[in-house]
């Protein structure tokens, strides 16, 4: 089982200068209860199905399996995701020894710019871009699986 350990940040300047690769990513959820959210997800020629486990106390951790499927699978199985699909483009932005993914929502989330950065624990140092924001880890509503449920456009 592999477990994911990231911090989630939100975006609070312009980041797209250092932008080393973009990608589409539509995805929908076949379950999004916190204990176990399975995704279906479209990015860019590939598709993939996602198992995720409840996070940790601090929300940066926990239990994740994906395995890639074919691309008119992954469309298929987003047509019975619950409602509500994420719709967004991944940048990958490099800082000291990590990369970045920078998700740039659009839609219902429209305006909506997070940042996350995958450790190897908890505890690990990295370099903190000057275009990164408030730290978000372990805020539900941050989670793509809250955004389909309460969109960023509800939130005002």
């Amino acid at each position: 089982m592999a477990q994911e350990i990231e911090r989630k940040f939100l975006v609070a300047g312009d980041f797209k200068a250092e932008v080393s690769k973009s990608t589409r990513i539509i995805q929908g959820y076949l379950s999004s209860v916190p204990e176990r959210t399975v995704r279906v997800r479209v990015k860019g020629d590939k598709g993939f199905i996602t198992i995720k486990g409840i996070g940790n106390q601090s929300g940066a951790s926990r239990f994740e399996w994906e395995k890639e499927i074919p691309t008119g699978e992954a469309e298929q199985l987003l047509a019975i995701c619950e409602p509500g699909v994420i719709d967004k483009t991944r940048y990958l932005v490099k800082s000291g020894e990590h990369t970045f993914e920078v998700d740039e929502f659009y839609g219902d989330n429209d305006g909506l710019t997070v940042a996350e950065v995958e450790l190897s624990s908890e505890d690990e140092a990295f370099v903190k871009p000057a275009w990164l924001g408030e730290e978000v880890t372990g805020d539900v509503k941050y989670y793509n699986s809250m955004l389909m449920k309460n969109p960023y456009k509800n939130w005002k």
